[in-house]
């Protein structure tokens, strides 16, 4: 049987000048914070998916700004092998309210990142190295 990665997206979103991150319902990483994201529909684009899962775990709506870039480690995930899209968020409207996978959604800092499941921290550290607005 032939296998695939899985096909993934996530969001960085900065509001107020802090970050948006939500806190794991779920296994893995129960209880740590991850950016808002999930895995992609079959039928669903990349971009339509990033926007929907970022409503669905924060309340927000929002729209692309900017492409961040793919992650692909095979050991990114530890249910298996998965490729994440990430982009960058503008936030368009909404209330800021946990949804979905997350038990929570709050603001930090992108100098007081807390302990950060996945390889969140690597992908904020290339937003920030990156980064000439927000």
């Amino acid at each position: 049987m032939h296998k695939n990665p899985a096909l993934t997206v996530d969001a960085v979103a900065i509001k107020d000048g802090q970050i948006i991150l939500i806190k794991r319902k779920n296994p893995p990483f129960q209880g740590s914070f991850a950016l808002p994201g999930g895995f992609v529909d079959y039928g669903e684009t990349v971009e339509n998916a990033v926007i929907r899962e970022f409503k669905e775990e924060t309340g927000l709506d929002a729209e692309i700004e900017d492409f961040i870039g793919i992650y692909s480690e095979p050991d990114r995930d530890p249910r298996g092998h998965t490729v994440s899209i990430v982009f960058e968020l503008k936030i368009t409207g909404g209330k800021m309210l946990a949804g979905d996978d997350a038990a929570e959604v709050s603001l930090f800092p992108l100098n007081e990142l807390p302990n950060m499941a996945f390889d969140h921290a690597k992908i904020i550290a290339k937003f920030k190295a990156n980064a000439t607005h927000f």
